[in-house]
């Protein structure tokens, strides 16, 4: 909502900028995605490293208590 409160006030002060904007945004977000899959696979293998390196404490710590 508050994005399209701020396009509304570009397109009243700057309507070229605002179409601009509107025609743009859709490519970004594709030039973007491949980005964003990556990031969600470094994320992965980074969290898998972290249980790999854990795993010997967790194993010698027990199991937990409620």
């Amino acid at each position: 909502m508050l994005t399209f409160l701020l396009w509304v006030i570009l397109l009243v002060i700057c309507w070229p900028l605002a179409l601009l904007a509107l025609i743009l945004y859709p490519l970004v977000w594709l030039l973007l995605l491949p980005f964003r899959i990556l990031g969600i696979a470094v994320e992965g293998v980074l969290k898998l490293l972290w249980a790999i390196v854990t795993l010997p404490a967790r194993v010698l710590a027990g199991p937990h208590r409620v």
